[in-house]
């Protein structure tokens, strides 16, 4: 499941970097980080870290969680707790 997330957070990644008009090298260089970090998330291969996290979304102008857009977590009860599709996200 959490391959599931990396790549619905890989998607929004690259979804608000086009919106945006930037290359992922634009975006790579304006953040700070490795062009490679920047196209192993966009394909879901890498989740980043939480510092990562503030500078794409800074580089894109964009609250930090609109990269999470469509990413669910249903918390279980006596049950440990999993991800859920999110039925209305897209791609």
């Amino acid at each position: 499941m959490s391959r599931e997330v990396a790549e619905r957070f890989g998607a929004n990644v690259k979804r608000q970097r086009k919106r945006a008009g930037f290359s992922q090298a634009e975006l790579a260089l304006r953040a700070s980080m490795h062009l490679t970090a920047i196209g192993l998330i966009e394909r879901g291969l890498r989740l980043p870290r939480a510092d990562s996290i503030a500078k794409i979304a800074g580089v894109l102008e964009i609250d930090p969680g609109e990269l999470f857009e469509g990413i669910v977590w249903n918390p279980g009860d006596i049950y440990y707790g999993q991800f859920k599709p999110d039925q209305d996200a897209t791609l």
